[in-house]
């Protein structure tokens, strides 16, 4: 099949293919039914094609997408022994699209979609750290060139397009997908979203544009689930909507997002799959996205519950706005909603179009596929190596150093690593996470025995989730031999061949022996640490030998306990394959540390909610029995040096509401000084304080942010500018206005050490 000049715009290409085609054709690019791992065997002569990926071509007398052809893990069941060996990436999906084009009338390509959470979820792909702590890192420009590798690890494979999480706020830490969250702040995520979108994709101007198109997920609200569970109801108003959850895709909008995913929860009622004011009148219409909606795994299908039919579940989900199906029965329903009258074809047509226009945007439709194409698969670069180390570097928080006992001395003559996650690689990387080849990355325990210059000896203690106790005397008699325990301690999302899984890949631990206590579909009541990890803790310290924890965790947990038996906290988060590397760099003083917490650290599961920008009347309320602030808050970060902040001032302090819907901005300037001793990375935090408002308002709001690293003595002058977007709110009409007040504008490096100044908007 020959599609139109390629000279000619891409809308008329689509329009002509689109006369083209039957019902039963348009129907197929709106299919994504298969699992990718289904599509191929390896047999005695190589890969070859399965016959149910055939009848799924013959079924949809086509494909729209094929999801996961490289994924490994313990779901799809992919290892180094039946998987795609690497090199052979390209001719297998050249052999994908060869047989579409030679057994489908008109030979549409499909696109090959792909996971890519922490960096590509494939045999050999390069995992980064998790989003919770990309989003530590407060280092956007160092996060879009940690995107750009991700995209081209996956796009020299023969794949197009990425599915990212970017769009989940963690609102409440209980949720196993804690981990996929930048941030409880919208602000601070829409930023890391930006950055995902341009580094997955690329700019407009560059050569290659775009790499992979980008497919944001999950829209919307899916981190606000009742009782922190996953796909759980989400009760919320549009303000709540508005303020929170949406701003992060309208970033990825402003940024080109060719795709976004819709959430499995419902809002106020309404399932986001059947939700046409959320993916239609806000998404399509107020911002003028015209990329591809994909439904998430088996979502349509649920609902089922609603309508009562396959058919008139797709009918409802084509009409609300979703494009591209993932597993459903309901969309190979389509022709026969349309023939009973569920939906009208038009929605077809319009579905077909935004998939057809990124399959020609992406280059499919002019590309040449051959099972001989001699492209060399880019993997594992020592350039991304490099980035990654960093990304890991920036993502450690510390959260406590008694005494300046960090950084130790490498010349410590006997050091006990202890722990349930020292020496396990696979609990620093995440969920989501492929197949690893043996001994790549580097675990805590290795990357500390290759900075020390003692002793290191390492007793596990305990697992993350068991209740033995019998590996405690070896830990407790290696700490009494030491002069300094490090325990690392915290969660694991690390799956396992004896885990059983849900049809959409969601992990089912009741009752499996695992220490999985993390990721997709694993959600906690009770935020302490597992098992008996806080008991371990208490008995290190009662030798007297001083405790330094370091947490592996895809959630903040809840430390209270463990606070005053240690000397010193680092929080790790899923530090991906160069954490070990990283984190015993920081121990030992080789890096200074420069995270800052992107979601607050409660003292307990009782408090929640507890992030930072509650309302301003709810932060006054008081618990009878425990404080109502974090134990560590939003922003919070120590270093190895101290940082000094003068001379915070605006030049105006007064502007009119005129001015601000006119494009004015008011710049705010602040020196720092790093009063220290050693080079440090600091984080200057801007937040606003709305004093005067027709509707309720937040406690704060991060409205800034910058990054800069200062030498011993060294001053910078910052600057921010605010505008009308910063200062606006949603009034009772659920208008976007600035309203004339008072606004307090606070800088500094955490939440709470600010500078205050004030500006007023006049009438």
């Amino acid at each position: 099949m020959k599609y139109k000049d390629s000279r000619l715009p891409i809308n008329e290409r689509v329009e002509d293919l689109l006369e083209q085609m039957t019902l039963e054709e348009k129907v197929g690019q709106l299919n994504q039914k298969m699992y990718g791992w289904n599509a191929y065997m390896k047999t005695e002569n190589g890969i070859e094609l399965t016959e149910a990926f055939k009848e799924h071509v013959a079924l949809g007398k086509g494909m729209g997408a094929l999801y996961g052809l490289f994924r490994s893990d313990p779901w799809s069941a992919v290892t180094y022994e039946n998987g795609i060996p690497t090199e052979d990436n390209v001719k297998v999906s050249n052999m994908i699209q060869q047989y579409v084009k030679e057994h489908t009338r008109l030979g549409i390509p499909v696109l090959l979609s792909e996971e890519c959470p922490h960096g590509h979820q494939a045999l050999d792909g390069t995992v980064i750290p998790t989003n919770i702590g990309v989003g530590s890192t407060w280092n956007p420009e160092l996060m879009e060139k940690a995107y750009k590798h991700v995209a081209l690890e996956i796009q020299s494979r023969g794949a197009h397009v990425g599915l990212i999480s970017t769009l989940d706020l963690l609102r409440d830490p209980r949720w196993g997908r804690s981990e996929e969250c930048y941030s409880e702040d919208p602000y601070l995520a829409s930023n890391m979203t930006k950055a995902a979108v341009t580094g997955l994709q690329g700019r407009p101007d560059e050569e290659e544009y775009p790499r992979i198109a980008a497919v944001l997920k999950h829209f919307a609200a899916q981190g606000a689930g009742e009782g922190g569970l996953n796909a759980g109801t989400v009760a919320i108003g549009e303000r709540e909507l508005r303020e929170i959850h949406l701003p992060g895709m309208k970033a990825g909008v402003e940024a080109g997002a060719l795709g976004c995913m819709a959430a499995y929860n419902e809002i106020d009622g309404v399932p986001c799959h059947a939700n046409a004011r959320l993916l239609t009148e806000i998404l399509r219409a107020e911002w003028g996205f015209k990329g591809i909606v994909m439904a998430d795994g088996t979502a349509v299908d649920r609902l089922n519950r609603m309508t009562g039919s396959y058919e008139k579940s797709g009918a409802l989900a084509l009409q609300s706005g979703v494009d591209l199906s993932l597993w459903d029965v309901s969309f190979t329903q389509l022709a026969g909603a349309v023939k009973k009258g569920f939906v009208e074809e038009q929605y077809v047509d319009e579905a077909v179009r935004r998939v057809l226009t990124l399959k020609f945007s992406l280059g499919l439709m002019d590309q040449t596929f051959s099972e001989t194409n001699n492209k060399k698969v880019v993997v594992g670069s020592d350039e991304f190596k490099k980035v990654n180390l960093q990304v890991a570097r920036e993502s450690i928080v510390l959260l406590k150093n008694q005494d300046l006992i960090l950084p130790l001395n490498k010349k410590t003559k006997k050091i006990a690593v202890v722990g349930p996650n020292a020496d396990q690689i696979y609990h620093q990387l995440g969920d989501y996470t492929a197949i690893q080849a043996p001994n790549k990355g580097k675990t805590i325990l290795e990357g500390i025995i290759d900075q020390s210059e003692g002793n290191v000896s390492f007793a596990k203690g305990c697992s993350v989730r068991g209740t033995s106790e019998e590996g405690f005397e070896e830990a407790i008699q290696l700490a009494r031999e030491a002069d300094v325990v490090v325990a690392v301690i915290g969660g694991s999302s690390a799956r396992d061949f004896d885990i059983n899984f849900d049809i959409n890949g969601a992990a089912i631990v009741s009752g499996n022996p695992s220490d999985m206590d993390c990721g997709e579909g694993v959600d906690v009541a009770d935020l302490s640490l597992g098992g008996v990890q806080e008991k371990l803790i208490y008995e290190l310290s009662q030798t007297g030998t001083p405790v330094i924890a370091v947490l592996i965790q895809g959630r903040p947990h809840a430390i209270s306990s463990i606070l005053e038996h240690c000397q010193a906290i680092i929080c790790g988060w899923y530090p991906g394959q160069e954490g070990g590397t990283a984190i015993g760099e920081v121990i030992f003083g080789d890096v200074n540390p420069s995270g800052k917490l992107p979601v607050s650290i409660p003292r307990s599961s009782a408090q929640l909610p507890v992030y930072y920008n509650a309302k301003e009347l709810s932060s006054q309320l008081r618990y009878l029995d425990m404080e109502r602030a974090p134990l560590f808050s939003f922003g919070f970060g120590l270093s190895y040096t101290s940082f000094t902040y003068q001379r915070a001032y605006l030049p105006e302090d007064k502007l009119t509401v005129k001015e601000l819907n006119n494009g004015k901005r008011i710049p705010v300037y602040v020196d720092i000084i790093n009063s220290g001793t050693v080079e440090g990375a600091e984080v200057v935090q801007l937040y606003l304080k709305d004093v005067e408002a027709s509707v309720t308002r937040r406690t704060k709001v991060l409205r800034g942010f910058k990054k800069l690293l200062l030498s011993p003595g060294e001053r910078k002058t910052v600057s921010f500018d605010i505008g009308k977007e910063d200062l606006s709110l949603w009034n009772q009409q659920m208008n976007e206005v600035v309203e004339p007040g008072v606004f307090h504008v606070m800088i500094g490096g955490s939440l709470e050490s600010t500078i205050r100044l004030e500006l007023t908007v006049l009438e």
